[in-house]
């Protein structure tokens, strides 16, 4: 099981607002201290974390944060409707685009996705896969 993921920034407050606009919608907290932002689900006490969580954070080494190149980290939204509502938000929060919310062709049809880069250029996807919702054959 993934416990986190941590992806690196070099500038917090703008990172801060692009995962604003659209983890806290996933059910994320966000807790902020010198080392970063965490995100995490909320746990009920008595009960185990819900995982992954998420953390940005500036390098350990302090050199430049880099992206990964093959790196990316998918959230699963509950529909349709919120990938688009999402990918609008994070595009908003100084995000940019690395394709639209809809269908591909090489994955399940049901699997709804948009992509994003965060300001330090880290690939964000944002998908649904709810089999209620129309598909991409339907």
């Amino acid at each position: 099981m993934i416990a986190y993921v941590t992806v690196g920034a070099d500038d917090i407050a703008a990172a801060k607002r692009f995962y604003s606009a659209f983890l806290p919608a996933l059910g994320y907290g966000l807790d902020q201290g010198p080392e970063g932002l965490s995100f995490a689900l909320p746990v009920d006490p008595g009960q185990r974390p819900v995982l992954p969580d998420f953390y940005v954070k500036p390098t350990f080494n302090g050199q430049p944060a880099s992206a990964g190149n093959g790196t990316m980290v998918a959230f699963e939204a509950s529909n349709q409707q919120q990938v688009r509502d999402l990918h609008t938000a994070a595009l908003a929060a100084g995000g940019t685009d690395e394709g639209a919310p809809g269908f591909r062709a090489a994955y399940g049809a049901h699997f709804y996705v948009s992509y994003l880069r965060d300001p330090q250029g880290n690939k964000i996807a944002l998908f649904s896969a709810n089999p209620a919702e129309p598909g991409r054959d339907d």
